[in-house]
């Protein structure tokens, strides 16, 4: 494994941030949903595949058990989530062939078509520009070459009990990822935005992830430890902006959890989709 030099930094700020917890929601995420996330997604050994946004690796893993033999650059601004990114890949996918680049994808340093397959994971949510982003990952997929994008949408959470609390405390997150530079909202725009930048043969599909007393594991999985922790997290935050107070969140987050004890149901809505480029 070799690691690139770093290039500067074009994206907003992470508003999920970078603490011990979050990079443990990560993981608790990527494991919950490998197998509706990244069932369909593998590349033929030898492949050039580019990983933009990869974070603490918890979504690499699962690419790399998937499609064992891919010559794989995995690429992060972060050097603090590279350097997690790496241990994992190496505690969990030892031997795998990577290349690690720190530095923002909208100025990669490779060749115009160095790469066969291009996969991001809930990285367009976080670029201003979002077709400015998808369209530097362009240059360097070759003509012909796959990119997979999967993104979600805090619109698509649905729950019982219903609650105005609950709904407003997730709305916060959507405010702030917004006044960030970001798009909470975003998996809604997956195909136009594919389009915008230049793909061809775009394909978009929802992945649900739907928690009832009867799937426990999801229940835990994502509705407590993905869904409700990504919210709670940004609780500081959202009373500092003032758009709550302590208690007003706090209830919110209460009522939220309510979908995850008996009789409590949730539904998410996650998009994956693919691309060429022509």
């Amino acid at each position: 494994m070799t690691t690139e030099t770093a290039m500067p930094d074009n994206t907003t700020a992470y508003v999920h941030g970078y603490s011990d917890a979050e990079a443990l929601r990560l993981g608790d995420q990527a494991d919950t949903l490998a197998e509706l996330l990244h069932a369909d997604t593998a590349y033929p050994a030898g492949s050039r595949v580019l990983e933009a946004g990869c974070g603490v690796g918890a979504q690499t893993v699962h690419l790399l058990a998937a499609s064992p033999g891919v010559l794989l650059t995995a690429a992060d601004l972060s050097a603090e989530s590279l350097a997690q990114a790496r241990a994992r890949v190496t505690a969990q996918t030892p031997g795998a062939n990577v290349t690690w680049h720190h530095g923002d994808l909208h100025g990669l340093p490779f060749p115009d078509g160095a790469f066969d397959h291009v996969f991001l994971c809930f990285v367009l949510e976080h670029l201003p520009d979002p077709t400015a982003g998808l369209a530097a990952l362009r240059r360097v997929l070759r003509p012909g070459g796959t990119i997979t994008v999967i993104e979600g949408d805090h619109g698509s959470a649905f729950f019982h009990p219903e609650s105005p609390a609950a709904r407003r405390t997730i709305d916060h997150l959507v405010r702030l990822q917004a006044a960030a530079g970001g798009d909470g909202l975003l998996g809604r725009r997956l195909h136009p935005l594919l389009t915008a930048a230049g793909f061809a043969d775009v394909t978009v599909r929802p992945r649900t992830v739907y928690a009832d007393g009867a799937r426990p594991a999801l229940v835990e999985g994502f509705t407590l430890r993905t869904f409700v922790a990504m919210v709670e997290a940004v609780r500081s935050e959202a009373v500092a902006a003032g758009l709550t107070t302590p208690e007003d969140f706090d209830r919110g987050i209460t009522d939220l959890r309510r979908a995850a004890e008996p009789g409590g149901t949730f539904h998410y809505t996650f998009f994956k989709a693919l691309a060429v480029n022509p």
